[in-house]
């Protein structure tokens, strides 16, 4: 640093090389990807460069991790964290029965295993969970959840518990299916049911201090006139399961929190199956709601529109799609406020290939441009979001899991096997990288690195692979 003092120097050394310096922090924290989504609007389309492009992609090189357990989910992210004393950037997963694994994201290695109290009672059993963890922005412990229906906060060093909180009174019923948020020192996490929808079980947003982990609020879904945890059989309905891939969905501005219900009981005054819904920060209060004109039509044909949750499209706008084979596009300021919302769409489109929509689509914020990617069992397709209506740009006949675009690559896994890659504008597909089958699991993109959990949840597996691509060297 010609010119500067001996201080200026080492102030700048310290800043930049020094591993725990406050501008070395912050570069790595840029590059993380803290929770389902990347962020809590769960867009998938994160702002940092991977260094992985059309020229490169196909040439990755694939790492099977042996894990004690299915990661039915996906993964999150942090760079250059202290785990044991030393630094590594790591994945980590939560398992369908509820091990949560810190993995090497250079050389795949475990670095620690964490396993609930009463594991051993519900392993291999339908009693699992489909969640993912999230982070918190201390990069010192993250949050995850079990099939005990309980919420813990562990240390990233160890991975050992420091609190655990239940969210549900009945866990057997009441399934933690859906990702984890992390906003401003809050945990935001979801229940609905199991396969099958077996009552009694209702619904529920819970607002865990992040500190603590002591629980501040309950919005039920189901006799949403009564707070905290209900005792499921007290309530005289159940159902409107809250169980969308993103989970609750958050406006970063506002912080307010979107969540799209299943099927059950709807009255537009305390019962609020398939209905889209807006709350307030920390979930006291309903700030805005909508449902379809059939919604009875809806429940009887079990076609939740809460099979996918809430997408933010930015400004006004929010995208919901459903197990009608349909897309609605929302206004928010329309269906604000307290009175029964219906039939307020601006506009619906079809699903990618006209069957029912389970995945996350993702938002793309592109120069000027807002673009929506979503995946069907049969299909993939584009939109752009053009005066306040969603234009059809392209699509194809290939199915897939949650869309990511990183890097300015679209990726998406086919749950038959394979994690296909595309060019996002064009919808040309640039490779198709080998690996193993799935079920709701999904890919996460970061420098240099893809990872990608394999297994169906379903099959009740106390095994599982997670996938790591990465860049040869001489390829970046």
């Amino acid at each position: 640093m010609a010119g500067g003092t001996l201080w200026q120097r080492c102030l700048v050394e310290f800043l930049v090389l020094g591993g725990i310096g406050i501008l070395g922090a912050t570069a790595r924290a840029q590059n993380d990807w803290v929770q389902f989504g990347w962020h809590v609007a769960s867009s998938s389309a994160p702002s940092f460069g991977t260094g992985i492009t059309a020229a490169n992609v196909a040439s990755l090189s694939r790492h099977e991790v042996k894990l004690d357990g299915t990661v039915d989910a996906s993964a999150i992210y942090l760079e250059g964290v202290s785990v044991d004393g030393s630094r590594h950037d790591v994945f980590f997963v939560t398992t369908s029965y509820g091990k949560t694994i810190a993995v090497d994201a250079n050389y795949g290695s475990i670095l620690w295993e964490y396993t609930p109290n009463g594991y051993a009672s519900w392993e291999g059993s339908r009693q699992i969970t489909n969640s993912t963890p999230a982070a918190d922005p201390d990069r010192q412990h993250i949050y995850a959840a079990a099939p005990d229906g309980g919420i813990r906060k562990l240390t990233i060093s160890d991975g050992h518990a420091v609190w655990t909180t239940p969210i549900t009174l009945l866990p057997v019923r009441e399934k933690i299916a859906s990702p984890l948020k992390e906003f401003r020192g809050h945990i935001i996490a979801v229940t609905g049911g199991y396969v099958g929808d077996r009552p009694p079980y209702q619904g529920h947003v819970a607002i865990l201090d992040a500190t603590s982990g002591k629980l501040l609020n309950v919005w039920n879904s189901l006799c949403s006139n009564r707070t905290g945890l209900l005792q499921p059989s007290s309530c005289p309905d159940t159902q409107s399961a809250i169980w969308g891939r993103a989970g609750a969905t958050i406006d970063a501005a506002t912080g307010n929190i979107f969540v799209a219900t299943g099927n059950g009981q709807y009255d537009g005054k305390t019962d609020w199956g398939d209905s889209v819904i807006e709350l307030s920060p920390d979930a006291s209060k309903m700030l805005g709601n909508y449902t379809p004109a059939n919604n009875a039509e809806l429940n009887d044909r079990d076609e939740d529109v809460g099979s996918t949750s809430p997408v933010l499209l930015g400004g006004d706008f929010l995208a919901q799609g459903g197990k009608d084979d349909l897309i609605r596009l929302l206004s928010i300021k329309a269906i604000a406020g307290a009175p029964a919302h219906m039939d307020h769409e601006l506009q619906t489109v079809s699903t990618p290939s006209g069957n029912m929509l389970f995945t996350a689509p993702a938002v793309w914020h592109h120069g000027r441009e807002t673009w929506m990617f979503a995946a069907d069992g049969g299909g993939t397709a584009a939109w752009k979001l053009e005066s306040g209506k969603l234009v059809a740009a392209w699509k194809n006949g290939n199915g897939g899991t949650s869309p990511v675009v990183a890097g300015d690559l679209l990726y998406i896994y086919d749950p038959r096997g394979g994690l296909r890659v595309y060019d996002p504008e064009k919808g040309t597909q640039i490779a198709d990288l080998e690996c193993g089958s799935g079920h709701w699991n999904s890919p996460i993109v970061v420098p240099g690195k893809i990872a990608l959990p394999e297994g169906n949840a379903n099959r009740h597996s106390s095994s599982g692979v997670l996938d790591i691509w990465s860049v040869p060297a001489g390829h970046r």
